[in-house]
C-alpha cells in the first residue's frame, strides 16, 4: 500500500458507524498499517447523520485534517442518499457501498456517479439474520473487505474475533451473530455490471 487510503462511514446514531471505523483501524493496526480513525458529529442523538472516518497506510500518517476526498465511501442508511451528499469528494477511480437491497446500477443511476464502481450488499437484512438486530456496521465491513483488498480476510477476521470476544466476553451468541453476519456479507456483496 503505497498511499494512504481514506475512509468515509456515512450512518445515523446507533447504526454503528464509530464503532466499524474504530475495529477497521484495530484490525489494519494488527496487520501493520498506521492508520487512524475518528468520528464527527456533535450533540447528536440516536437517528441523527454521524460520519466517521479512516486513514490507513503502509507509511506513517501526516495527516491531521478531515477526509476531503476519500478513495472509499460506506453508507450504513440508504435513506441518507438525497438527504447527505454521500458521494462528495469520492475519488474518480472511487468506490462506494451501501447498505441496500437495490442493484449496484440502481444506486449508480440515483447517485449518478460515472464510472465509479459501486457495491451493494443488504446489511440490515444480513443483521437481523445473524444478530437479531438491525445493526448493518459488521456486516458492512465484510463486504469493505471483499471490495476494497484493504487487509487479507483471514486476517481481518482473526483480528475481528478477537476484537468480539473482549467487548462481549460473556455473550457467545452475539460474538457468533457478528461474525457470521461478516462472513455472510463478505459472501454477498453484488459488484456494479
Amino acid at each position: 500500500m503505497e498511499k494512504v487510503i481514506e475512509v468515509r462511514w456515512h450512518g445515523r446514531g446507533g447504526q454503528g458507524a464509530k464503532t466499524a471505523a474504530m475495529l477497521l483501524a484495530e484490525a489494519a493496526a494488527d496487520s501493520g498499517l498506521f492508520i487512524q480513525a475518528f468520528p464527527e458529529y456533535g450533540p447528536e442523538r440516536m437517528g441523527a447523520p454521524v460520519l466517521a472516518f479512516n486513514r490507513i497506510s503502509s507509511q506513517p500518517i501526516r495527516l491531521r485534517c478531515h477526509v476531503e476526498q476519500p478513495q472509499i465511501v460506506v453508507v450504513l442508511d440508504p435513506t441518507l442518499i438525497g438527504k447527505v451528499d454521500v458521494s462528495g469528494g469520492l475519488t474518480e477511480d472511487g468506490i462506494i457501498l451501501v447498505n441496500t437491497p437495490q442493484k449496484p446500477e440502481e444506486v449508480k443511476k440515483q447517485l449518478q456517479l460515472g464510472g465509479r464502481r459501486v457495491y451493494t450488499v443488504d446489511a440490515s437484512k444480513i443483521s437481523q439474520e445473524a444478530i437479531g438486530r438491525s445493526i448493518p456496521n459488521t456486516p458492512m465491513m465484510g463486504a469493505l473487505i471483499r471490495v476494497s483488498s484493504l487487509l487479507p480476510y483471514e486476517d481481518f477476521m482473526k483480528v475481528t474475533e478477537k476484537q468480539l470476544k473482549e467487548k462481549f466476553r460473556d455473550k457467545q451468541e452475539v460474538i457468533e451473530g457478528n461474525l457470521e453476519a461478516i462472513r455472510r456479507a463478505y459472501q454477498e456483496v453484488k459488484v456494479d455490471g
